[in-house]
């Protein structure tokens, strides 16, 4: 059962493309492009509404990833919860703090990849309207201002 006052990962609205070191999250909502690293992902994956903070803490010790503390998982959880990827208004647990002086707090006692989240703003979808997609060289008309008006090639795309 859910518990309301554990974490629960943000799930609809999302396209995830698992990669072998980093998690790719893609917000459909706010066409923002999210890259995870190992040890942010792994945080975003246990976030299920099941786990305390503390149960993320053993599951990431648990699946050898390193020795981390609350401070650590909190840490990711902020940053998860900035980018839109958290349900619900989860208070920032080192809100005014510098960089600096988080990762003091944290204190590491391995060398553990430091959660991080690199994200972009994607061009709106209407943007990508105007496409050369075809099936037949009828579709390749001078309003999709494509390179070809005349060919559909194999690759369903008006051009050479």
């Amino acid at each position: 059962m859910k518990n309301p006052n554990n974490p629960m990962a943000r799930q609809n609205g999302l396209v995830v493309q698992e990669m072998p070191d980093e998690v790719l999250v893609y917000d459909l909502d706010s066409n923002k492009a999210h890259c995870l690293n190992q040890s942010a992902a792994l945080v975003w994956r246990s976030c299920d509404g099941d786990k305390s903070v503390m149960d993320i803490v053993r599951e990431f010790e648990s699946n050898g990833k390193g020795k981390v503390t609350e401070d650590f998982v909190w840490l990711a959880i902020d940053q998860l919860s900035e980018n839109g990827l958290m349900e619900g208004n989860i208070p920032q647990r080192f809100q005014g703090q510098s960089r600096r002086q988080v990762l003091k707090t944290i204190g590491l006692v391995s060398m553990v990849a430091v959660p991080v989240i690199a994200s972009l703003v994607a061009p709106k979808s209407a943007l990508g309207a105007v496409c050369c997609t075809c099936a037949v060289a009828a579709d390749c008309t001078p309003k999709t201002a494509c390179p070809s008006q005349t060919v559909c090639n194999a690759n369903s795309i008006c051009a050479p």
